[in-house]
């Protein structure tokens, strides 16, 4: 029984059905039909122009995103635990020629104003120190925590005070929606941000992920980068038709709500164990070594956060006696 981490995940039967609707001969990479209606799929999902890229993993959608608004000689101002710091073996330094990650801190992986303001006013204004050209913030966190329209709109007022544009790296961006309820507008370009990684393959997608740029200038070059760093597939039509299957009738809400639900039953169970409110599909959980081993004895497979802390990861299609069952198992601990 496998909570160990949604990139494990089946691909949903909708993914399955495009895919072989999509199995015949069509224009190469980028040129086809499908993939030349992303712009109007997601411009029509956010209620405004964006131009839309499908990439082939959150770390190139990440990174690529980057390296549109920093410069070599820039930075990145991002949590100290966020995935592109912790998670994507440099590729963001990669991507960019060489910029910078700035790290902040902030509880459950989550930035505010206040720690970014100190971060940036830290800094000297001369050619000695490296210079912020982005905040990078992650909805749902590394935690599991899920900023709000409001919080998302303070960071992005603080952006375009200090001129800096704002990426939020959303891998889970699904499972932050489906939480708040929210219209994905107001989560994005109406709060400030300009390029959203969308995350996929964790909800349900086989083998693509999107970049959507709500300043449509930034996907110019970025095509060329697509290329260059290996990303433009020759058969991009299936890259394209996973993610508007899983837009069409709102399949990435459906799944996400799906995740969700199953880590809050479990969340229900563990009470004073929780490391953190479960906000979307994580729960990060206290236990000892023992503890873990006794649900690992009963099958339970999870990742050791920190020594004392498990992550256990809800997928789309977790089975629900699963979840019934690890809930049982937690709550008799």
């Amino acid at each position: 029984m496998r909570f160990f981490s949604d990139n494990a995940a089946g691909v949903c039967p909708e993914v399955m059905a495009a895919l072989a609707a999509a199995n015949h001969p069509d224009t190469a990479y980028d040129g086809d039909a499908l993939s030349q209606s992303l712009d109007a799929a997601f411009s029509a999902l956010f209620g405004t122009e964006v131009a839309a890229l499908w990439i082939s993993s959150g770390t190139a959608a990440n990174a690529l995103s980057l390296a549109a608004m920093v410069q070599p000689h820039q930075a990145v101002i991002c949590h100290a635990e966020a995935h592109i710091q912790a998670d994507e073996c440099g590729a963001p330094e990669f991507y960019t020629g060489g910029a910078k990650l700035l790290l902040a801190q902030g509880a459950g992986a989550k930035l505010k104003p206040d720690a970014i303001e100190a971060l940036a006013a830290s800094l000297r204004q001369n050619v000695h120190q490296v210079q912020p050209a982005a905040i990078s913030i992650t909805n749902a966190t590394e935690y599991g925590l899920v900023y709000t329209p409001d919080e998302v709109a303070a960071i992005g007022d603080l952006a375009k005070r200090r001129g800096l544009a704002l990426h939020m790296d959303g891998a889970r961006f699904a499972n932050a929606v489906a939480t708040l309820g929210c219209a994905p507008a107001d989560l994005t370009w109406r709060a400030g941000v300009d390029a959203l990684s969308f995350g996929f393959v964790k909800n349900g997608g086989m083998t693509a992920e999107a970049i959507i740029f709500f300043r449509p200038d930034l996907a110019a070059a970025t095509r060329y980068r697509r290329k260059r760093a290996g990303h433009l597939l020759s058969k991009g039509r299936f890259a394209a038709a996973q993610i508007l299957a899983m837009l069409d009738g709102d399949v990435w809400l459906r799944n996400a709500r799906a995740a969700n639900a199953a880590a809050a039953h479990i969340a229900n169970a563990a009470h004073d164990r929780l490391l953190h409110p479960v906000e979307a599909n994580e729960v990060f959980l206290r236990l000892t070594g023992a503890e873990a081993a006794a649900l690992r004895a009963q099958g339970f497979e999870f990742y050791d956060w920190v020594p004392g802390v498990a992550r256990l990861v809800c997928s789309w299609d977790q089975p629900a006696a699963e979840v019934e069952a690890l809930a049982a198992a937690i709550g008799a601990l």
